[in-house]
């Protein structure tokens, strides 16, 4: 996820959420997951920045305990001392209010401190946690430890969709993560055959969208309010590698029609001919994935595309991408149904670290958590009465609402707990190094 989005607390129902209960085993839980995702990386490994969208492993486990340190410790715990002040700094990633701090392009250029170091702090603010709520785990520093671990938990994705990145441009193409021994295949085992999709319907009207302040939102979910939705259907599934095989094969990337102005101005100055790390070999398709170059599966979802590219997929199948709330309606219908479960999916938990193929002979609405970020048509704009939250809580999102793209669903790089249907995420349309996928819509007419 590209930026915070902030929590407004006084827009706030449920102030308890994840941390109803035992508040610093699910911290310990959260932070311990962090360091799984780097325990098998080199300190060589964690300092690679391959592109400035990217960020180290070791920033990211650093500016994470930076967030509970700013955020918690110094506010609110008496005679904190920090364990360096320098760092105050050298980890704040955007917030201005603070003062100065290093252009993200540099964040790979910080070969001090150390990993050590940086894994000594992480354990000075978590000890200093621990003796801060055990004091006092008041009503007001709960949300603030809540929206930190929710932090935590996108940096985690990132962690590793950047590694995916830096390892890929490494010409050796080593695995970041081993390969599950036999890969675990979310579904149907690979048949080279996807399963049929279909496509869903969904009555129009008046449908209330947004978070309904019960448990845990970032502030970019809220207010709730009403969308007049006019009558639609969504596709079963993801598109899948074969799908997309068969635009690349019937020109697709040559076709100028079928792109947005500047989409096209991207193909051709980028040499743009396929999704991000795909690469053909004689015939044959292979694609870099998190255990190293791999053969391409036909049935596993496309990922690593942009909205540019979905974009003009959905054109080249005589369809288009469905609005955010139309998604938000379709994951609503199938949850009420029943048809599928909070989140069940393929997500990082699962540690595949790679999108499933979906279910063959499914009657319901698939893969609409995990797997592969789903791009919308919707630009990322404020809801109807969005007001930014007080403080430093207010540089998280509201400034970012210009020039990006909203995705929804999650995918195998996203915490379980971190998704639900009202969940926003956002990116440039240019974006591809994220696993992000394509779902398609259509319009229908009135009943």
């Amino acid at each position: 996820m590209a930026k915070l989005s902030g929590l407004s607390r006084e827009n706030r129902e449920d102030k308890d959420g994840l941390l109803s209960s035992k508040p610093l085993a699910l911290y310990d839980e959260i932070r311990q997951r962090t360091l799984k995702l780097v325990d098998k990386l080199t300190p060589e490994d964690q300092m690679v920045q391959s592109m400035p969208d990217a960020s180290p492993s070791k920033w990211h486990i650093a500016h994470t305990t930076w967030f509970f340190e700013t955020f918690i410790l110094e506010p609110h715990m008496d005679r904190y001392s920090p364990f360096e002040a320098r760092f105050g700094s050298l980890f704040n990633s955007y917030y201005k209010r603070l003062g100065p701090h290093p252009h993200r392009s540099l964040r790979g250029t910080f070969s001090r401190p150390s990993l050590d170091e940086v894994l000594a702090y992480r354990r000075y603010v978590d000890n200093a946690v621990h003796t801060l709520f055990m004091r006092k785990a008041s009503a007001e520093l709960l949300p603030l430890l809540e929206l930190g671990l929710n932090h935590e938990q996108q940096h985690q994705e990132l962690i590793v969709t950047d590694i995916k990145h830096a390892f890929w441009t490494n010409p050796l193409r080593p695995a970041c993560y081993p390969r599950p021994s036999p890969m675990r295949l979310v579904g149907n085992e690979a048949t080279g055959e996807p399963a049929p999709s279909s496509w869903h319907g969904f009555d129009g009207g008046l449908h209330e969208m947004g978070h309904d302040r019960s448990g845990f939102a970032f502030d970019n979910e809220m207010p709730r309010h009403s969308v007049f939705i006019k009558p639609f259907s969504m596709a079963s599934r993801l598109v899948t590698n074969a799908e997309y095989q068969a635009f690349i094969a019937n020109g697709g990337y040559e076709c100028p029609e079928l792109w947005l102005s500047d989409a096209w101005d991207r193909v051709c100055g980028d040499g743009w001919r396929a999704p991000l790390y795909w690469e053909k070999t004689g015939k044959e398709w292979m694609h870099f994935t998190c255990h190293g170059m791999q053969p391409l599966v036909p049935e596993e979802p496309v990922c690593h595309v942009s909205y540019y590219e979905a974009d003009a997929f959905a054109r080249w199948s005589g369809v288009r991408l469905p609005t955010e709330f139309e998604w938000e309606l379709a994951a609503g219908s199938a949850l009420a149904s029943q048809e599928i479960q909070k989140v069940a999916g393929n997500m990082l938990e699962d540690e595949t670290y790679h999108p499933g193929p979906a279910e063959h002979a499914s009657g319901h609405l698939q893969q609409l958590f995990g797997d592969a970020w789903e791009w919308t048509c919707s630009p990322y704009s404020p809801y109807p009465g969005y007001r930014p939250p007080a403080g430093l809580e207010g540089e998280y999102n509201g400034k970012f609402m210009c020039n990006q793209m909203v995705l929804r669903g999650g995918s195998c790089a996203t915490p379980a707990s971190h998704i639900r249907k009202s969940y926003r995420n956002y990116f440039a349309p240019q974006a591809r190094w994220q696993f992000s996928g394509i779902r398609l819509a259509r319009d229908e007419a009135a009943s």
